[in-house]
């Protein structure tokens, strides 16, 4: 994993680097590998997280077909960098 640093800023370079780990699930591996998993449980939490695929991609596709309404947006808050003009 790569993460370029522009201007030496180490700050933006380490948020970047955390958010690509998260999307990876680096973190979630890191967390289950900290103490054993027994096979009976590790197969009941595999079918878990199928199921709980399986039923948020019914609930896209049906949301894309018009059967469930569509999530409402969350309002997006601008913050520093974001282009909000700083005022001192």
């Amino acid at each position: 994993m790569q993460v370029l640093v522009r201007d030496n800023n180490i700050e933006q370079a380490l948020r970047v680097l955390k958010k690509k780990m998260q999307r990876e699930g680096v973190f979630r591996e890191m967390r289950q590998r900290k103490a054993y998993e027994k096979p009976s449980e590790r197969k009941t939490r595999e079918k878990g997280e199928a199921v709980r695929r399986a039923r948020k991609a019914q609930r896209k596709q049906m949301q894309r077909e018009g059967l469930l309404p569509m999530p409402k947006a969350k309002p997006r808050v601008a913050g520093p960098g974001r282009g909000a003009p700083r005022t001192a």
